[in-house]
């Protein structure tokens, strides 16, 4: 277990450098502040690229919308270590540092290799503009005995079940690209394929459909929860997610 945990501190203090140097750029591209007494901008909502609720940065480092396909690769040169590589898709543009990491410390009695898909958040609530492809790399020291390895992330998890070996999983949730301008309807209400429609069986698990007389209790950021607002014909007006 010596070694498993030397390649946990390794990743932590990559994870660290990576956190940092997004850190830094996220500040370097913060516009600059008007001076006392300047005349105000015109504009003064937040980012005009973003939508959904406005406030102060909050990245988050939480699990991936998506886990996509892994693949796991003995390597038969020294040091044989063996490499998980992953693939998924985030729900939104902004997302940065995707990484792999132990769901729970110490030895599983099925010798599964259980691992969480997380990134760094977008610092605002983004258009939903479709899913976005991301991939991750995890490596574990030679000796290590898995059998098998399983990866989750926020709305679905994977696994191998035999090393070296791979898996892949097809999303056929709607990245609501092209919601805006459509009417929203309930599950059971649209047969599938209806034009102009966008039906609530056919969006991600966890989304919220806002009409005028809704209100919005509970957290206002979750980067994984899709939002739509409705008219009050049930078309929908912006689709952004938190």
């Amino acid at each position: 277990m010596k070694t498993i945990y030397s390649t946990l501190r390794a990743a932590a203090a990559t994870a660290t450098v990576l956190v940092s140097l997004c850190g830094l750029a996220l500040a370097q591209a913060q516009p600059a502040q008007p001076q006392a007494g300047a005349a105000p901008e015109a504009y003064t909502g937040g980012d005009q690229g973003a939508a959904g609720p406005a406030g102060a940065t909050r990245p988050l480092d939480v699990p991936l919308l998506y886990v996509t396909g892994i693949e796991v690769i003995q390597m038969t040169l020294e040091p044989k270590v063996m490499e998980v590589r992953v693939t998924g898709l985030a729900s939104s543009e902004g997302w940065s540092a995707p990484q792999l990491i132990p769901f729970y410390y110490g030895k599983p009695l099925d010798d599964t290799l259980d691992l969480q898909f997380i990134g760094t958040s977008p610092p605002q609530s983004q258009k939903a503009e479709g899913f976005v492809p991301i991939s991750a790399m995890f490596t574990v020291d030679a000796g290590v005995p898995f059998k098998a390895v399983r990866v989750r992330a926020a709305a679905n998890a994977l696994e191998v079940k035999q090393i070296p070996g791979s898996a892949k999983a097809e999303i056929k949730a709607n990245g609501c690209k092209e919601c805006a301008g459509k009417k929203f309807a309930e599950k059971g209400k649209a047969a599938a394929g209806a034009a102009n429609v966008v039906r609530e069986e056919d969006l991600p698990h966890g989304f919220r459909a806002i009409a005028p007389t809704h209100g919005v209790a509970g957290e206002v950021h979750n980067p994984n929860r899709l939002n739509l607002i409705l008219d009050d014909k049930d078309v929908i007006t912006m689709v952004f997610w938190e």
